[in-house]
């Protein structure tokens, strides 16, 4: 997943949902932590014409257009267009350009069956500077590029409605990626197919069960800094879901059970259930608490990849530290345990607490292997390999508080605050120095705190306070962000607005990477203005 290629119109978004936890048993391995869902409006609800277009600091110019309308009574689409060039943090090396562009067509006849065919085209440019290990003296190029990204989507969707507890969902999906990097050029395909079915197996149970498969393959252009052998793999994900919702007492206590069972071409059979229980003593207090196993399979790059990081004279010869993967790195393992407390004292303020306590087993370290000797690529050197394995396990454990708060009928407040605590041990055979680094690579403390305000009828006025602790293992501070935005209609199509970005300082660091040696790079103070045009 290349999380800088995921885009679409702000403005086409119908809601975002944030959902804690491991989220397997529907969504399969590697949603371990935490799922953040999109979904995007039908285009019934996205007619008429869409211009937007600003500029900024950072923000150094953007602009979109989207139109939609009806091809007969049954059949409404939208067609956009979207581009943006951005300013990232190093001065004159990570420019970003990208031009976007896509459909959505939704289909929804009076015989209870929809269709739903949309699709993305896209080009990226961004720029990179690193750090590379080189044979040749002094052993280590700091080299500038671009990383080019183009590529295609396509993804259609039938849905039939049974009656109103039962229904069924077929969808594909083909997604192609093209990128060339400074380090590794690839090229990727990816095909998805996967069926639900929903529908009442008694008075008391709703059961939803499906299927799916997906099939990857990819090309790769190796370097001697980052190479994947074999250069050319195809890879099959098989899965199977089942969930039941089951109720115990009528509007008081539900239980939901449910598991994924995959087969995966790197460690085989996995099996992911989830038992999530919720009491409701009163419509305006719940409580519910959960136990779920999830899993975080290898990846490509953890079996196949071979990472040259440092190249230095060893006597009249060279050494070369590298990170080799392996074929014997098991998936890590996940058990979670949540409990949590909603309740709504008044009509205009909610309130939420959850705690976790989460267990987990085969976590990945890096791990020393015997020195060998190469002679290609040229001079002969001998290899210092560190290859992956499982040898460390640990827990993590918190508290999550969130209110929400209609203070006015024109003025609400939103407030969140987490604890996190992360605990790593490692086996006793285990020569790995991650434990310690990993505990300090994410903050304990975060705060949020959010006003949105319409002050009169065609003026709002929004302002985020956000807080960090600090990450010690990266020697990156604690830090507070201020984004504010003033939005004017100026017209009932037309609307202005204002935005100011990280006011409080002019940058700020908020991480390193740990697997490429890039610069650093800080999230800067912005300011930019945009139009809006709807008709």
């Amino acid at each position: 997943m290349f999380w800088d290629l995921q885009d679409t119109l702000l403005e086409d978004v119908e809601r975002i949902e944030v959902i804690r936890g491991p989220g397997a048993t529907l969504w399969g391995a590697n949603a371990v932590n935490g799922i953040i869902n999109i979904i995007t409006k039908q285009a019934k609800e996205t007619q008429g014409g869409l211009v937007t277009a600003g500029t900024g600091t950072e923000e150094r110019g953007f602009g979109s257009v989207r139109y939609g309308s009806k091809l007969n009574d049954d059949t409404c689409y939208r067609v956009y267009a979207k581009y943006f060039d951005r300013d990232i943090g190093v001065d004159g090396v990570d420019n970003w350009h990208v031009v976007r562009g896509g459909f959505r067509v939704d289909w929804e006849p009076a015989n209870g069956n929809s269709l739903t065919l949309q699709g993305d085209i896209y080009d990226d440019k961004i720029g990179d500077r690193i750090s590379v290990a080189s044979l040749d003296d002094p052993y280590t190029q700091t080299l500038d590029g671009d990383r080019e990204s183009s590529g295609f989507n396509l993804l259609t969707r039938w849905k039939h409605v049974i009656s109103d507890t039962s229904d069924m969902t077929l969808q594909l999906y083909y997604d192609r990626t093209k990128q060339n990097t400074i380090i590794l050029d690839e090229i990727r395909d990816t095909f998805d197919i996967d069926f639900q079915h929903r529908f009442l197996l008694s008075k008391r149970q709703e059961l939803i069960w499906g299927l799916g498969y997906r099939f990857t393959c990819d090309d790769i252009n190796n370097t001697f800094s980052m190479s994947l052998y074999p250069d050319s793999r195809d890879d099959n994900l098989f899965s199977v879901f089942v969930q039941d919702e089951i109720i115990l007492v009528d509007d008081r206590l539900h239980l939901t059970l449910g598991s994924k069972f995959e087969h995966n071409d790197y460690t085989g059979f996995e099996i992911q259930p989830n038992a999530r229980l919720m009491w409701t003593p009163h419509s305006r207090h719940s409580i519910w608490t959960a136990v779920s196993r999830a899993v975080r399979t290898p990846s490509r790059a953890e079996v196949d990849l071979r990472r040259n990081i440092q190249v230095f004279p060893l006597g009249s010869s060279l050494a070369v530290g590298s990170f080799i993967g392996t074929r014997d790195f098991d998936s890590e393992e996940l058990i979670a345990y949540e409990l949590g407390y909603r309740v709504q004292p008044m009509d205009r303020l909610s309130l939420d607490i959850a705690a976790f306590f989460n267990d987990y087993d085969n976590l990945r370290t890096r791990e020393p292997g015997e020195p060998f000797y190469e002679t290609s690529p040229s001079p002969p050197h001998l290899v210092i390999p560190y290859t992956s394995d499982n040898k460390m396990e640990g827990e993590t454990y918190g508290v999550e508080l969130a209110a929400n708060w209609q203070a006015l009928d024109w003025w609400r407040l939103q407030a969140a605050y987490t604890y996190l605590q992360i605990q790593l041990h490692l086996a006793g055979d285990s020569e790995c120095i991650l434990a310690e680094k990993i505990e300090g690579e994410s903050p304990h403390h975060q705060i949020s705190f959010r006003s949105s305000m319409e002050l009169f009828r065609d003026l709002e006025f929004d302002l985020w306070v956000r807080y960090a602790d600090n990450l010690p293992s990266q020697d990156v501070g604690s830090y507070i962000t201020l984004d504010a935005r003033l939005g004017w209609r100026l017209y009932k199509d037309i609307e202005l607005s204002i935005v100011g970005q990280n006011l409080l300082d002019s940058n700020h660091p908020e991480f390193l990477s740990d697997m490429l040696a890039t610069p650093l790079t800080e999230v800067e103070r912005s300011v930019y203005g945009k139009i809006t045009w709807s008709f």
